[in-house]
């Protein structure tokens, strides 16, 4: 069997056995960590678009039923309203790309998405559960580029980025479709723009669903 045979094998292996683990764990507290991350990623890109759309940011919160929200005033609410599902996904993609990289090293990956989660928990943060968990995981993160080897942080990065692709499309489906009268980012972008909230949620999970599917053809050419 060719070298590139095994190492493509090696990664549908992994990949299925990924998969299978985090759904077989999803409602656990194995995996809620991982989900309230994901969380904090979406509250974040819902802050940097207000910015970048000239917005300020008042304050993130997060609560432990992995809910969360970000008060940041001006900007460009469209983009703003847009940026948290989508935002959390490219997020996803980006650690995948990340942990991937063969010429990029994880550990120092690893340790630069740990301090950023503990300066912007430190900047923004104001609930106490999201201030806690935000000190928390970051500092997790940093012990782990620190403690752990290169491929133990590749592993990591391709989790946190795997589970925040997963969650951006099941939180979608679950905010938005499966419950359409939920105080939403589509309800609001329903009221701004007149276009019906699930319009918005079905448009935000087939994004999902495609740049997903085209994350893992990526990886597999790449393996």
């Amino acid at each position: 069997m060719k070298p590139q045979t095994k190492r493509k094998i090696s990664f549908l292996v992994g990949f299925a056995a990924y998969f299978s683990t985090i759904w077989y764990l999803w409602d656990t507290p194995a995996v809620y960590p991982l989900k309230v991350f994901v969380v904090l990623l979406h509250e974040i890109s819902h802050a940097m678009t207000a910015v970048a759309t000239g917005g300020t940011i008042e304050k993130i919160i997060l609560d432990p039923n992995q809910g969360g929200a970000c008060y940041c005033p001006g900007g460009s609410a469209f983009l703003t309203l847009s940026a948290g599902y989508l935002g959390s996904l490219a997020w996803g993609g980006l650690l995948v790309s990340a942990g991937q990289a063969k010429r990029i090293n994880s550990r120092w990956v690893t340790a630069a998405v740990g301090i950023l989660v503990v300066g912007l928990t430190l900047a923004y943060v104001r609930s106490p559960f999201g201030f806690w968990f935000g000190l928390a995981f970051g500092s997790v993160l940093v012990l782990g580029a620190v403690r752990l080897s290169a491929a133990i942080n590749q592993g990591i990065l391709l989790t946190l980025g795997l589970t925040s692709c997963l969650y951006a499309i099941l939180d979608i489906k679950s905010d938005v479709l499966d419950r359409p009268d939920l105080q939403s980012d589509a309800a609001m972008l329903g009221d701004l723009t007149g276009i019906n909230t699930v319009v918005w949620g079905g448009l935000w999970i087939t994004v999902a669903v495609l740049a997903s599917t085209w994350l893992f053809q990526w990886s597999y050419r790449r393996a």
